[in-house]
């Protein structure tokens, strides 16, 4: 049941306002005074190494983790503090690594997109509308799956797996698309098509929130770049200012040259 939360929401408000987040799992803080705001419409990369707290980021995002309460701790979306599950699914839908193991399933692919409507995996015994067969139709057509739509996700490539969970993240049109290490296991020709597709769904208005340990994940459109490392944001900015061999070689501990090309950025020398 959703609260009624104290702080008044605002039209206005970012999309989401984290101050002072900390959370501990276990013996273990994987998250330690985070503080982020971030607008609707923002295309941003979370960049940082393996272990850098970047998928409890995304936990503390969809409340599978809650921050230890102090009294500057600040934890909104959309200037509210307390959430519906159901209700934030228009704000952001998530695509996980998590979430593709689930689908490890005979699953058709369009079956994928349309759980997204339940929050399930799969569907059972779901009573699935006209309009939410229309909306999955505009989602297979925006994607170019259409012709996959059948196919067992048993039986997909990990880059057209990821592709329908795409398409089940995006079916409440939410304010922004957050993806964890979503270029893992692809091959050249997969990493192709998928960055195409990043793009694509930018540039239709949807904010991305990319989080990633690989520079050339990022794709032109994002325009603000995260530096994660040890549970923390070490540094935040434009894109070209964070994108420096110094900052770059500093995050990862390597020497590392980075050069520009066409609005895509890529890491040599190390």
């Amino acid at each position: 049941m959703t609260k009624k939360n104290s702080c008044k929401r605002t039209r206005n408000a970012p999309l989401l306002e984290f101050e002072n987040v900390t959370v501990i799992k276990g013996d273990r803080n994987v998250l330690k005074s985070l503080t982020v705001t971030i607008h609707e419409g923002e295309h941003i990369a979370i960049l940082g190494p393996n272990g850098a707290g970047k998928s409890s980021f995304i936990k503390a995002v969809n409340r599978e983790y809650y921050p230890q309460l102090h009294d500057d701790v600040v934890f909104r979306i959309r200037g509210e503090e307390v959430w519906d599950v159901f209700a934030m699914r228009s704000f952001f839908g998530i695509v996980s690594n998590d979430l593709q193991f689930a689908y490890t399933r005979e699953v058709s692919g369009r079956e994928v997109i349309l759980s997204g409507f339940f929050s399930s995996i799969g569907l059972f015994n779901h009573t699935v509308t006209p309009e939410m067969e229309e909306r999955t139709d505009e989602i297979l057509k925006f994607l170019e799956i259409e012709h996959l739509q059948a196919r067992p996700m048993t039986e997909m490539s990990s880059g057209e797996a990821r592709r329908f969970l795409i398409g089940r993240a995006l079916v409440h049109r939410p304010a922004a698309l957050i993806l964890d290490e979503p270029t893992n296991s692809l091959d050249l020709h997969a990493l192709h098509t998928f960055r195409n597709l990043l793009r694509k769904i930018a540039q239709s208005g949807t904010g991305l929130i990319l989080v990633t340990h690989n520079l050339h994940d990022i794709i032109p459109e994002i325009t603000r770049i995260i530096l994660m490392s040890d549970g923390r944001f070490v540094h935040d900015g434009k894109k070209k200012d964070m994108l420096t061999y110094k900052k770059i070689g500093q995050l990862f501990n390597v020497p590392v040259h980075v050069r520009e090309e066409g609005g895509w950025y890529y890491a040599t020398g190390y």
